[in-house]
């Protein structure tokens, strides 16, 4: 916010003499004789020169002016604090909004992967529920890569218990490969979100 002190290029509490000193700088510098091509723009800017000096080179109206901007800027402070309260809080719900959508959008992709769909089907139904496609693709990528992981961790261990030695398993295409670069990051991951256990 521009003050008249601004545009003379004095402190509020300029003395008188500073004032004045200040303001025949500031209109010798912006006097239209002294711009050629530029008279419009010096013409409005020495008035603006001329009225703020005419204002705070008077003790009457420079004390009211200083009582109107000090309630002004209370007030604009004020409009701009509950300004900042509200786009705070907007951002909060829109936060909330978006962890909500995605740990719905997580949960069926869970349901349908219990079910044995595989990553592609889960990709399609969280686009069907209107989940924007790279997100989609994330959270099936994820969901499915710890399917296939609980499952060969279930196997290892069915194996385990009939004394049955440990077969390599048989890559699965893609999405195995994708399952087995970080099993342990997957795992706490969800376990971590969910509480899921493999």
């Amino acid at each position: 916010m521009t003050t008249l002190y601004a545009t003379l290029g004095v402190e509020s509490d300029a003395t008188l003499d500073e004032i004045k000193r200040a303001y025949r700088r500031a209109a010798m510098k912006w006097h239209p004789d002294r711009n050629p091509g530029r008279e419009a723009e010096a013409h409005a800017a020495f008035q603006d020169i001329r009225d703020a000096y005419a204002i705070l080179s008077d003790d009457e109206q420079r004390r009211v002016y200083d009582e109107v901007f000090e309630q002004e800027m209370r007030r604009w402070q004020a409009e701009h604090a509950e300004q900042e309260a509200q786009e705070q809080a907007a951002q909060r719900e829109a936060q909330r909004a978006a962890q909500e959508h995605y740990e719905k959008m997580v949960a069926i992709a869970m349901r349908f992967a219990d079910d044995g769909h595989n990553r592609d089907v889960l990709f399609g139904v969280l686009l069907g529920q209107e989940c924007e496609a790279e997100l989609a693709a994330r959270i099936a990528d994820s969901v499915w890569a710890l399917q296939v992981s609980r499952r060969a961790h279930a196997q290892a261990a069915q194996a385990s218990d009939d004394g049955v030695p440990e077969e390599p398993a048989e890559p699965q295409a893609e999405d195995t490969r994708r399952a087995n670069r970080h099993p342990g990051t997957f795992e706490s991951f969800w376990h971590g979100l969910f509480g899921i256990r493999t």
